[in-house]
């Protein structure tokens, strides 16, 4: 039988709606969209796109050690942006956090992220 395992740690931040920080499978992790919020304070931790993205990458790679993964283990992501102007920047601090061999990844404009964020990015994984 298939199973579906809820997944959640204090080192993200609390989900902002009926929703939970990742589901887990016996092969692979889906993470929902992570903002640039500090589980610390539940706030923004900046304006500025970099600080955010950061933030974001901390907030998925937590939750995804949380389900036994981690980003070495990302296949996919997605970026969703407030800004397109803002992708140089968001792809530098994105580029640390996979220096190599990285996922596939599609990156969206939108027109506004909960908190007014300015980056949202979700992510699937294998479990380890």
């Amino acid at each position: 039988t298939m199973t579906r395992t809820v997944i959640a740690t204090d080192k993200a931040p609390k989900a902002l709606g009926p929703y939970s920080a990742a589901i887990q499978t016996e092969q692979l992790v889906f993470c929902s969209g992570q903002t640039g919020i500090d589980p610390a304070t539940n706030e923004l931790v900046a304006a500025d796109v970099e600080s955010q993205t950061r933030q974001v990458l901390t907030n998925l790679k937590n939750v995804l050690e949380a389900a036994g993964s981690g980003l070495d283990l990302v296949v996919k992501t997605t970026v969703f942006l407030r800004d397109m102007a803002d992708f140089p920047k968001m792809n530098a601090i994105y580029a640390e956090f996979f220096p190599a061999n990285p996922p596939a990844r599609s990156t969206i404009a939108v027109a506004g992220l909960p908190k007014n964020a300015q980056v949202e990015i979700e992510a699937t994984a294998l479990k380890r």
